[in-house]
């Protein structure tokens, strides 16, 4: 018998005043009650009860010990109650990384619905592309996009997502709109995305087929960041290459234009990462299903 089982019976035989009626009650042998009460004193370098013919009394020893039982039982019943309704109602405080624009323009303005259906969850957002480390940050998950290396975290890819080659008007009326691969490098310029890990310039890639074809044209200036990288396509810097829902409104009022649509560049994984654990909180795993939901139907 575990130190937790030895801890309710005592409490019950101090309650019932009787062996016989704790054993009954708990559905024991009145031999393994006995027994058990024996080795708890033992144990404690105590004696508990007081055993007469007709009742069984606590000491003084044994009052002191019942009331730290009840106390850290009724503690432990209240854990296990709030366990149990997280599974059914999942509360709690999650921490999330998400990158700048997704939680701009995809997650945040989504979040109403989230806490009209769970909402007993706090949400603790950063946002940012840089490397977390979701363990020593004491982050619960985050979201990505782009090919990621062995982090040794949990992964869920969560959508593809759509990308298109662009240049703002103003550059395409200084440079003309290419209508081949082979037209990029009749003086086109990229705006230059660097890896913000390696610091390695990336070329543009484009869907040939069922091939990737790389180009890698010449730049004036070359960025780490998302927001910059948009904002020197939008300054008429050169060609650039994004998820589609980045740029929605630009080119819907005509300031970007999409170049080579018939070869867009690959769709990009999003993926939801989380630290390796046996058993998922409820709140964690019904963001990252949520995550899922939100973007069915942006591949």
């Amino acid at each position: 018998m575990d130190r937790l089982q030895s801890m309710r019976l005592y409490t019950r035989i101090v309650e019932l005043g009787s062996f016989t009626a704790a054993a009954d009650d708990l559905n024991l042998p009145r031999a393994t009650v006995t027994h058990a009460i024996k080795q708890l004193e033992v144990r404690l370098g105590a004696q508990l009860l007081q055993r007469t013919t007709r009742r069984v009394r606590a000491t003084r020893d044994g009052e002191t010990y019942y009331g730290h039982c009840v106390r850290l039982l009724a503690d432990m019943d209240e854990v296990e109650t709030d366990f149990r309704e997280a599974v059914v109602q999942p509360k709690g405080r999650l921490r999330v990384d998400l990158p700048v624009s997704l939680a701009r323009r995809l997650v945040i303005p989504a979040l109403p619905e989230f806490f009209a259906r769970f909402p007993q969850i706090e949400l603790d957002i950063g946002t940012g592309d840089r490397f977390v480390d979701l363990v020593r940050e004491g982050v619960d998950c985050v979201l990505r996009i782009g090919e990621l290396g062995d982090s040794g975290m949990v992964g869920r890819r969560v959508a593809m997502l759509e990308q298109v080659t662009v240049a703002s008007a103003a550059y395409l009326r200084r440079h003309g709109m290419p209508d081949s691969l082979a037209a990029l490098h009749d003086g086109h310029l990229a705006v230059n995305w660097a890896s913000p890990t390696t610091r390695r310039c990336e070329p543009l890639e484009f869907v040939v087929g069922r091939r990737r074809r790389e180009v890698a044209l010449p730049g004036r200036v070359t960025v780490s960041g998302v927001d910059a990288y948009l904002g020197c396509c939008e300054a008429g810097l050169g060609i650039a290459q994004m998820p589609r829902y980045r740029i929605s409104e630009a080119l819907a009022n005509g300031s970007l234009r999409e170049i080579l649509p018939a070869h867009p560049p690959p769709s990009l994984p999003m993926t939801v990462l989380y630290p390796q654990q046996r058993q998922i909180p409820a709140r964690l795993r019904v963001f990252v299903d949520w995550l899922v939901e939100l973007t069915a139907g942006r591949n």
